[in-house]
């Protein structure tokens, strides 16, 4: 499904389009003529229907670059290894995220209690991924004429980033699980999740200057992105919660 002149949405679960599996968070591709580049990975069981969503929009699978992963949550680096193995793509991760990724480890990442919650398969398991280039804020890395840049964006997890990707038709927003549609969030009752650091990324994210809202889930935004900043902005400003999507 093509969003931009360079930007595509090949896979996503329930809370989305269903292009893939239902525990999906939103795939995102960034092509040119010579690579494809892509936000977030998915779960894993539903990598191959990912690859024929590519294909459907013209896209070559084996052009695949590079993986950045948001973060460590399963439903956005369940994947990881696959990609790796399938394309022989190089697997991007904050610092902070890199070690968990390596280790597959369940309980960091919050899969244990995903898992309890019902939101995967009890007999779903992780499998760890190599990291080839572990980033940090500010790093740039072109894809073609594009650029993309990490932010640290911290609250539904600490480890969160967000990207921006300039130089094309309108400036993107990847921000995985930071901000949503309508200044929505997500707060979910887990250990690395912190309210005042997500009122901290609102506030950090409402100063960027972007056209185009990318979220992890839910619906996508391809011009005046930003106003779904503002709009939760406005609810910190006035001492409320944004609305938490869970």
């Amino acid at each position: 499904m093509r969003i931009t002149r360079d930007v595509y949405l090949v896979g996503g679960g329930n809370l989305g389009f269903n292009l893939s599996d239902y525990a999906d968070c939103h795939i995102y591709a960034v092509s040119n003529d010579k690579e494809i580049v892509l936000v977030d990975a998915g779960l894993g069981p539903g990598v191959d229907q990912v690859i024929e969503n590519m294909k459907d929009d013209g896209l070559d699978p084996s052009k695949v670059s590079k993986v950045f992963a948001t973060h460590y949550h399963a439903d956005h680096a369940g994947a990881l290894h696959k990609w790796r193995s399938l394309t022989g793509a190089q697997i991007c991760t904050s610092t902070r995220s890199a070690t968990a990724i390596r280790a597959g480890d369940a309980k960091v990442i919050g899969l244990e209690a995903a898992k309890k919650a019902g939101f995967y398969p009890n007999d779903f398991q992780l499998v760890p991924s190599a990291v080839d280039i572990e980033f940090e804020e500010g790093q740039e890395f072109a894809i073609g004429a594009l650029t993309l840049i990490p932010y640290f964006t911290p609250g539904h997890s600490q480890d969160h980033f967000a990207f921006l990707l300039k130089g094309g038709d309108r400036i993107c927003l990847f921000s995985g699980d930071s901000l949503f549609w309508g200044g929505t969030i997500i707060l979910q009752n887990i250990p690395d999740c912190d309210l005042q650091s997500c009122i901290s990324t609102i506030e950090r994210l409402s100063e960027l200057c972007f056209d185009a809202l990318l979220p992890g889930h839910l619906t996508i935004s391809v011009k005046d992105g930003k106003r779904h900043a503002i709009s939760a902005l406005a609810i910190v400003r006035s001492m409320g919660i944004p609305r938490n999507a869970v």
